[in-house]
C-alpha cells in the first residue's frame, strides 16, 4: 500500500529532523513509522483498528497501533485489549500472543498520529500526520472489499466522517487506556461484532486468538 505524502510529508520530515537536532528522541524509529502498512494492499484489509499515537516509552512502539516490541511488558492499553478479547471471544491470550500478527489476516493497526516524543503523549499532534492517515483511510474506504473500522477513542472517532459506503462498517468505543476503558470499552464486543459482519458479507472472519 503506497501513500503519497507530498508537501505534507516534507513538512513532517523537517519537524522530525528538528526534534532530533533539539536533542529529543521520538518513537517509533524511522524505519518502523509505516510498519502498519507493510504487506497490506487495500483489497486485503478486512478490519482497521484506529488508535491514537504510538507508545511513548523506550523500546515499545513498533509502528503498529497497540503492538509492543518483543520482550517488553504489555502497556495498560494492550492489557485491556487482551481483557476484551477474553471477555468477548472467550480467548485467553497465550503467553506469546502478539497483536501485530493480526496484520497477517488483513487487520490494519493504524494510529491517527504516527510518531511521538519520548515520554510525551500527543506531542506530535501538530506535525500533520492526520493528513497522511486520512489518505490511508480514504484508500481503504474506496476499495469495494467489505471492511470493518474499529474506532477506539476520540481521536480515532474524528475519522468517522471519512468512512462511507455499504461495504464499510463503523464500530465505536472508548479508548482502551485505563483512563477511559471502563466507560464502555469492555462491553463493546467489537471482535465478535466485526466477525459477524464479515461473515454476513461473505468474508472469512478474523481468528482473533491466533498467535501467528
Amino acid at each position: 500500500m503506497g501513500v503519497l505524502v507530498g508537501t505534507t510529508g516534507q513538512t513532517i520530515e523537517r519537524r522530525l529532523l528538528e526534534e532530533t537536532r533539539a536533542g529529543h528522541t521520538y518513537y517509533p524509529e524511522p524505519h518502523r513509522i509505516f510498519a502498519s502498512l507493510h504487506d497490506l494492499a487495500p483489497g486485503s484489509v478486512r478490519v482497521v483498528i484506529l488508535g491514537q499515537d504510538p507508545y511513548h516509552g523506550p523500546g515499545q512502539a513498533t509502528g503498529k497501533a497497540f503492538e509492543v516490541q518483543r520482550g517488553q511488558s504489555s502497556p495498560p492499553s494492550l492489557r485491556n485489549i487482551k481483557a476484551l478479547l477474553a471477555r468477548d471471544m472467550g480467548h485467553l491470550p497465550a503467553e506469546n500472543f502478539n497483536i501485530g500478527h493480526w496484520s497477517k489476516q488483513g487487520v490494519l493497526l493504524l494510529n491517527t498520529v504516527l510518531t511521538v516524543r519520548d515520554g510525551e503523549p500527543e506531542s506530535h499532534q501538530s506535525f500533520g500526520w492526520q493528513s497522511i492517515t486520512d489518505q490511508i483511510i480514504e484508500v481503504v474506504v474506496r476499495d469495494v472489499s467489505p471492511t470493518v473500522f474499529l474506532l477506539w477513542g476520540g481521536h480515532a472517532q474524528k475519522k468517522e466522517s471519512l468512512i462511507s459506503g455499504p461495504q464499510n462498517l463503523v464500530l465505536k468505543a472508548p479508548h482502551p487506556s485505563p483512563l477511559s476503558a471502563y466507560r464502555g470499552f469492555f462491553e463493546c464486543r467489537h471482535f465478535s461484532r466485526a466477525n459477524q459482519w464479515l461473515t454476513t458479507h461473505g468474508v472469512p472472519e478474523i481468528q482473533w486468538g491466533s498467535v501467528e
